[in-house]
């Protein structure tokens, strides 16, 4: 509708003062950006998105920063052709002490020695990224977008044009699986780049509550709030650069519990090339632990 209403006003004017000079230049786009169904903006950037989830063929070296009901981490993780490897490197905003450094090479050690552990660990990871996978895909049926234009840029992607679109459950939509309801009480706002159909940045809330499994399996609380941040670090790699979340939340019909955590990743390095998960480790163990 807003494309439409851009587009008359756009055409109007000029029939009504063909003596006037043209629109400037990003008002020109502005129009152009905004003349094409807002969903057609969401297909594009969920397929730019299985891509930053999977990255194929490309390994990164990169620190991630974890704040959670665990407390505060920082891990230093190298991605391998077999899975990602991680290293502990500060807690609670100090560097490992002599035996916790101890502790944490026992563990990669263990992982050098026994393939299977670090089978177990991947599995977990593939599990994770099969669900996330599976929710982007669905992303461009599950909602229903339109346009924010007079929303400001996200501001973390310089002069980029950024297409901002509102989204909120299609009433439409079957979730096909029990954790794909989640969407169905989730609703918020896309910052998208124009020029490549990254998402920049994603604010959602949760404004309804929702019932996984009949409410058996989890019960999710109104009022939760999901935000992230995505940017490319070179060569067109995007990878999620912030994401933080607060909800309320049952699981198994126990008890509510609040869930919050922030994570923050820095410090990206573009490998030259796939190695193993054994040479992966050894060059988090040869790198020194930070002293302050």
């Amino acid at each position: 509708m807003h494309s439409l209403l851009l587009a008359a006003t756009v055409c109007l004017t000029a029939a009504q003062s063909p003596a006037q000079a043209p629109p400037p230049a990003n008002e020109q786009t502005r129009a152009t950006l905004l003349a094409r169904p807002p969903r057609s903006w969401a297909v594009e950037a969920a397929a730019k998105e299985l891509i930053t989830l999977h990255h194929p063929d490309s390994y990164l070296r990169y620190r991630m920063h974890l704040v959670d009901q665990k407390g505060d981490r920082v891990r230093e993780i190298i991605e391998s052709k077999d899975g990602s490897v991680a290293r502990l490197l500060y807690r609670d905003g100090h560097p490992l002490t002599p035996e916790q450094d101890a502790a944490e090479r026992s563990r990669l050690n263990a992982m050098l020695a026994s393939p299977s552990d670090f089978a177990r660990h991947i599995r977990r990871d593939d599990e994770s990224k099969k669900i996330a996978h599976d929710i982007v895909q669905i992303l461009p049926d599950a909602m229903l977008y339109s346009y924010a234009p007079d929303q400001p840029p996200s501001g973390i992607n310089g002069n980029a044009p950024e297409v901002v679109l509102d989204f909120k459950p299609n009433p439409s939509f079957n979730p096909p699986t029990t954790t794909s309801e989640a969407l169905t009480g989730l609703m918020g706002r896309l910052w998208i780049d124009a020029n490549t159909k990254n998402v920049v940045r994603m604010d959602a809330n949760i404004f309804r509550p929702v019932n996984f499994g009949w409410g058996i399996l989890a019960h999710l609380y109104p009022g939760g709030k999901i935000s992230l941040d995505q940017a490319d670090i070179g060569s067109q790699h995007w990878i999620l650069t912030r994401f933080t979340q607060q909800v309320t939340v049952r699981a198994l019909m126990v008890k509510s519990m609040k869930v919050e955590s922030t994570v923050q990743t820095s410090d990206f390095q573009i490998l030259p090339g796939p190695i193993t998960y054994q040479q992966a480790i050894k060059q988090l163990l040869d790198t020194p632990l930070p002293t302050r």
